[in-house]
């Protein structure tokens, strides 16, 4: 996403640095004074809290995108929290130097809003899964996603995360793990799920998977798929 916004002259301003796993980015109401543009096998989750505590996982966001300040001008108050799920580098830009390009250069907004565009069909999409389709569909959904981000078969991973970002039980994360597993699927180990077969991972998916990613390619051809 970065590479393809470089027209707006502010790639020179961002600042590196290596996001560690549970980091928190920003919270619910905060406001959003810096964008981060992750790298490969960066990957950052949008979450919705509840009044009790609990998370579920609303839109991921990997190397094909950026983490605040995407449509948002003047105030920028944070909706979701928004965590690293996998660490690793990431670009950091003042939200003002952004919102600065976008006026400026006519081709970079467009870009960001295209991007707001293929992000909210992410987030439509995930409120349909999550009625229609079973967790196992599920739960294969998002690996295939994350592995398109992290770009490696082995992703850190435990069952107590996946649970969470899925809403449901570890005990139900167990059992479609073992399910997965048995269709060649995937490996599971303590902490990490290796990726066997993609191609079979893919068959366990619902058709979300294929729907986000269509329209990612649709919107931002020159960005590529891997959403």
């Amino acid at each position: 996403m970065l590479k393809s916004a470089e027209a707006g002259g502010f790639k020179a301003s961002a600042a590196y640095r290596n996001l560690l796993p549970g980091d928190v980015l920003f919270e619910p109401g905060d406001d959003v004074s810096v964008t981060y543009f992750p790298c490969s096998g960066t990957m950052v989750s949008l979450r919705v809290t509840s009044s009790d505590g609990r998370e579920v996982e609303a839109a991921t966001i990997g190397l094909e995108g950026a983490v605040g300040g995407i449509v948002s001008a003047g105030k920028k108050p944070a909706y979701a929290r928004a965590v690293v799920q996998i660490g690793g580098p990431a670009y950091c830009v003042a939200t003002s130097k952004i919102e600065d390009a976008k006026c400026r250069v006519p081709a970079v907004h467009d870009l960001f809003c295209r991007y707001a565009d293929a992000l909210l069909a992410q987030v439509m999409q995930s409120v349909a899964c999550s009625a229609l389709h079973s967790v196992e569909q599920r739960c294969a959904r998002w690996i295939l996603a994350t592995h398109d981000r992290v770009g490696q078969s082995t992703i850190p991973l435990t069952q107590e995360a996946l649970g969470e970002m899925l809403g449901v039980r570890r005990t139900t994360i167990s059992a479609v793990a073992k399910s997965l597993q048995e269709r060649g699927a995937i490996r599971y180990v303590r902490g990490r799920v290796d990726v066997v077969s993609r191609r079979r991972l893919h068959e366990a998916a619902c058709e979300c998977y294929d729907a986000v990613e269509n329209h990612f390619r649709r919107m931002l051809p020159e960005i590529g798929g891997g959403v």
